[in-house]
């Protein structure tokens, strides 16, 4: 699948196995397949609700956020550039994930050091920043509507979006805001389903070129593994 067809690109890590398919299950969007998935409630009665939002992303960790093409630039050269680059970077194998509040949002959150990852997700960041387009005054305006830290503020002037490289924190949406008498019964049922998928150490080593088509959904491109991954 080329590039052509789709408005933003984007780097992400997308879980594959067991958790992969979970995630398709829970969100609703099946990223590595580009296709809905049935929700049935059966995760938990108001499934579709509290996934309205992340569903369009899919399960996913974004390491290099959604931007659009330069426009001297081609999604192969791209392509090119990102497979060079995966050549280059080292796997992380994380203590494991675990579920937890990030601001109103449910997420997996790592388990232990993370000092590794900052620096694969960071490189990522500026080693593939030629192909991205700068962002509009619109989109910097909206951007700044969140009241950024200093440090977000010039991420986002630099890098296109306010948390990358110092303000980066890993991690993989499984909701939209809730508030926290509904986070809390949301916790409780994910936690009986993902529990045994996410306890061990968990590997990063593929990272993946992600499109955004014309309603808003992300698919995945294509899959490139780290160093020394088979």
């Amino acid at each position: 699948m080329g590039g052509g067809m789709f408005t933003r690109i984007a780097i992400y890590h997308v879980p594959a196995g067991d958790l992969g398919a979970f995630g398709a299950r829970w969100l609703g969007w099946d990223i590595a397949q580009g296709h809905v998935s049935a929700q049935t409630g059966e995760l938990y009665p108001a499934q579709a609700e509290v996934t309205a939002r992340p569903r369009r992303y899919g399960l996913h960790a974004t390491i290099k956020p959604p931007f659009r093409l330069a426009g001297r630039a081609s999604f192969a050269a791209l392509s090119q550039a990102m497979e060079k680059l995966c050549a280059q970077l080292e796997p992380v194998t994380l203590s494991g994930l675990e579920i937890a509040r990030m601001g109103r949002f449910l997420a997996l959150l790592p388990k232990g050091g993370v000092d590794g990852l900052n620096a694969l997700a960071a490189r990522v960041v500026v080693d593939l920043d030629e192909f991205r387009a700068p962002l509009s005054a619109a989109e910097l305006d909206r951007r700044r509507k969140g009241r950024l830290s200093p440090s977000k503020a010039s991420n986002l002037l630099r890098w296109g979006y306010p948390h990358v490289m110092q303000d980066f924190r890993f991690h993989i949406t499984l909701t939209g805001p809730l508030d926290d008498e509904t986070a809390g019964r949301v916790y409780t049922s994910l936690r009986s389903h993902l529990s045994e998928l996410v306890s061990g150490p968990y590997p990063v080593d593929s990272l993946s070129l992600v499109g955004e088509d014309d309603q808003g959904h992300f698919h995945e491109i294509e899959r490139y593994p780290l160093a020394s991954v088979p």
